[in-house]
């Protein structure tokens, strides 16, 4: 198994950005439990503030990884690019959130990228990612 998780704009951030919202924890440190957490799964990881950069990087292994699991940070509520990025490749995408988005401001609230995604996680902190990982090995 080989997935690939794809982090957003200000994600390089976790642990120092609203450490209230999204934990104290970088997202680098967690990385290495989740990697531990599936000894038989290679995970990957990209974080790139970058639109543009996040597009590619969907087309680069969207036909040869098992599973992407991404968290678009803003573009989740925008990027019309994105979604069709991830309608365009055979890999299935899990968005995931480390808040709850429901419980937050409006216009967090809605998604474009959802339609093409095969599911969405949010609200378990960065445990959002472990369980999007069970849920991609339970599609195999």
């Amino acid at each position: 198994m080989r997935i690939q998780i794809v982090n957003g704009p200000n994600l390089n951030l976790l642990g120092i950005r609203e450490p209230e919202i999204y934990g104290k924890k970088g997202f680098e440190q967690y990385l290495h439990q989740l990697r531990d957490m599936f000894p038989n799964v290679r995970i990957d990881y990209f974080q790139s503030n970058v639109e543009g950069e996040l597009i590619n990087m969907i087309h680069e292994v969207g036909f040869d990884r098992d599973g992407i699991v991404l968290n678009a940070g803003a573009y989740t509520h925008y990027s019309l690019a994105l979604m069709d990025a991830i309608k365009s490749v055979n890999t299935p995408v899990v968005e995931v959130h480390i808040s709850n988005v429901h419980q937050r401001e409006e216009f967090r609230r809605h998604s474009v990228i959802s339609p093409a995604c095969k599911g969405v996680i949010c609200g378990f902190g960065l445990d959002s990612y472990r369980l999007a990982i069970e849920a991609l090995l339970n599609l195999k």
